[in-house]
C-alpha cells in the first residue's frame, strides 16, 4: 500500500509538471502564431495618399471630358454681330443638349459650326424664324408671317432705322430642321441675310449665361 501509494504520488508529481508545461508551451506558441497570422501587409502613408489623388483626379478628368464633349461648353465672343447683347471677350456658357431634348426657340442665343461663307470661325446669333415660317426686315422692323416681332433685346442706340443692315425677304419659307438667325447688332451681322437659313445640324447649342467678364454677368 505504501509502495504503491508512493508510486502514485510520484507518478502523480511527475506527470502534472510536464503536462502543464506542454500547455504553456502551446499557449506560448498560439500567442506567438496569432500576431503572425493576423497581421497584413500595409502601404505607407504617402502611397495610400497617392493613390486617393490619382482616383480623384482621374474622376474628376473623367466627368470632365464627359461634359465638356457632351453636356457644356464655353465660347469666347469675338466681333461685334451681338452688340450690345454680348461684346468681344464675353465668355459664354453652351448647353450642348438643349436641342437634342428639343427644338430651337425662338429668341434663342445660340453657336453655330463654322459655315462656308462666314468670316467668324463660329457663329453666335439669335433665332428669329422657324421651320414653316416667312421672314422680312422692312425699315428695320422684322416680321415673322407678316407680324412684327417684338424684339426687346435690341439696343436702340444701336439698331437705328439708318443702321440696320437694309430692307430684307426671304424667298419662301424656312425650311424643316432649319432656322433663321440675325445678330442683335443688325446693321453689323453677317447671319441668315446673306449665309441662308441655318440647318438644326449646324447648332452647336443654346448660349444661356454670360460668365466673364463679372461686369457683363447675364443670363440670355
Amino acid at each position: 500500500m505504501l509502495g504503491g501509494y508512493r508510486c502514485s504520488a510520484v507518478t502523480s508529481e511527475t506527470t502534472v509538471p510536464v503536462a502543464a508545461d506542454s500547455s504553456a508551451a502551446d499557449a506560448e506558441t498560439d500567442t506567438d502564431a496569432t500576431p503572425q497570422a493576423a497581421a497584413k501587409p500595409k502601404l505607407p502613408p504617402g502611397a495610400r495618399a497617392f493613390i486617393d489623388w490619382v482616383v480623384v483626379v482621374s474622376v474628376a478628368l473623367l466627368v470632365a471630358f464627359v461634359v465638356r464633349g457632351f453636356v457644356l461648353a464655353h465660347f469666347v465672343v469675338e466681333g461685334s454681330s451681338m452688340y450690345s447683347t454680348l461684346e468681344t471677350g464675353d465668355r459664354v456658357f453652351v448647353n450642348k443638349l438643349s436641342y437634342r431634348l428639343h427644338d430651337p426657340n425662338r429668341g434663342d442665343v445660340v453657336v453655330l459650326h463654322q459655315l462656308s461663307g462666314a468670316s467668324e470661325r463660329d457663329l453666335i446669333k439669335r433665332v428669329i424664324g422657324l421651320p414653316g415660317e416667312t421672314v422680312e426686315m422692312s425699315n428695320c422692323t422684322v416680321l415673322v408671317d407678316g407680324r412684327i416681332l417684338n424684339e426687346p433685346y435690341l439696343d436702340p442706340d444701336v439698331v437705328t432705322p439708318t443702321d440696320c443692315g437694309g430692307d430684307y425677304t426671304l424667298d419662301g419659307v424656312v425650311p424643316d430642321d432649319h432656322v433663321f438667325v440675325m445678330g442683335d447688332n443688325r446693321g453689323g451681322s453677317q447671319d441668315s441675310r446673306v449665309l441662308g437659313t441655318i440647318s438644326e445640324d449646324d447648332l452647336i447649342g443654346r448660349a444661356f449665361v454670360v460668365f466673364w467678364p463679372r461686369s457683363n454677368w447675364q443670363w440670355l
